[in-house]
């Protein structure tokens, strides 16, 4: 049966981390999240303790896969273990940044402002120190007064300066890329961001196979119908790299969905939805995840195009089933809105996408009005 191509909005996302200096500093030192904790190997050097350092490594592979509440908790472990390592609040600030996701929200740039005024008042002990913590308050500074976009590209050039001023920061150049990606303008279809970014983070990969956040990000520079085939080896690994990571185990469907290949899509999203759900249950029991709606979305899309319906459809059912999620945002709202538009558009269903309504009810719709204009394009396309 010939499927209807709806195009779909991918929202997602990256993050930072480390330091090259020699051989030593660049050897992966073992992560605090217990042994089976699995997130990909990194080492930020920093001049912070032993213990802290170990933390601190641990908090930056999980900002590198996008968790940033549970890296902003690794990040404050580590300011515990030591109150005076700056690089601490650094990190903490970084995670409410998210440079590929929405804008922060009002108290996520409160808890980063509060961080860098607490790195004040512990100094750090290196020029490269204060510039990570200068280009990161690049950002933070005058948020009342300039737009987001003016404020990332301050960081953006920050970074550059910070990339260009330590050349053997392989860290500094990952951070870059990203922010070069975070930057990128949609209308710019040259790609020019996106592929600078892909050529830092392409030969980084070559010297640094098990690093989460080199993988994840050749992932977005390329994440474009022109340029998918470019991320294909980055995508066949980041799952590997970092297993635990529910987004790792997502991301690589962005290449495979780009480039057709359901059946690795539906492998990757499956492994991510179980992933999240896991997560989700220890900490708020009943609750669905929003990394596991946007896992199921992508899902809802796979099994349709390979005429898999009886599977979509278990899929529509779960999602559902679903009233409560752990993270109430647009990509949650969107999951929620596309996963049904699918699964009626695109077998031409168009009684059924005329009369989708925003579910759940206990939804906060109102603060996601974009969630329910996809509702609104569903019922025009349904009746066109």
């Amino acid at each position: 049966m010939k499927r209807l191509r709806v195009f779909s909005v991918v929202f997602c996302a990256a993050l930072t981390v480390g330091f090259f200096n020699s051989a030593r500093a660049d050897e992966p030192q073992p992560h605090p999240g217990g042994p089976s904790e699995k997130i990909g190997e990194v080492h930020f050097l920093t001049s912070c303790g032993a213990e802290a350092q170990k933390r601190f490594d641990r908090a930056v592979a999980l900002l590198h896969s996008f968790w940033y509440e549970e890296s902003e908790k690794a990040f404050r472990a580590a300011a515990e273990a030591e109150p005076a390592c700056a690089m601490a609040y650094w990190g903490i600030a970084m995670s409410n940044f998210h440079p590929l996701w929405a804008p922060p929200t009002p108290a996520e740039l409160a808890r980063g402002r509060e961080a860098l005024e607490e790195a004040k008042r512990h100094p750090p002990k290196s020029e490269r120190e204060r510039d990570y913590l200068a280009a990161i308050e690049s950002f933070y500074r005058d948020a009342e007064t300039l737009d987001h976009r003016t404020r990332a590209l301050a960081y953006e050039k920050a970074m550059e300066r910070l990339a260009g001023k330590h050349p053997n920061d392989r860290e500094a150049a990952i951070f870059y890329a990203l922010a070069l990606d975070g930057t990128a303008l949609p209308t710019d279809k040259s790609y020019a961001n996106q592929k600078k970014a892909g050529e830092i983070l392409t030969k980084i990969f070559e010297k640094a196979p098990d690093h989460p956040g080199v993988a994840h990000y050749i992932i977005h520079s390329y994440d474009y119908p022109p340029l998918a085939r470019l991320a294909l080896p980055a995508a066949r690994r980041y799952a590997k790299i970092a297993p635990s990571s529910p987004h790792a185990q997502h991301m690589p469907s962005h290449i495979f969905t780009r480039l057709g290949l359901w059946k690795e899509a539906i492998e990757s999203n499956l492994a991510s939805a179980a992933a999240a759900k896991a997560h989700v249950e220890k900490k708020q029991p009943g609750a669905a995840s929003f990394e596991q709606l946007h896992a199921m979305d992508y899902l809802m899309y796979a099994h349709l195009q390979l005429g898999q319906d009886g599977e979509a459809k278990r899929t529509l059912d779960e999602i559902r089933r679903m009233d409560q999620v752990d993270n109430p945002s647009f990509v949650s709202a969107y999951a929620f809105a596309a996963v049904p538009a699918r699964w009626a558009l695109e077998r031409r269903n168009w009684a059924e996408a005329s009369a989708l309504t925003p579910q759940p009810a206990s939804f906060p719709w109102g603060r996601h009005r974009a969630s329910e204009a996809i509702i609104h394009f569903a019922r025009a396309l349904g009746l066109a």
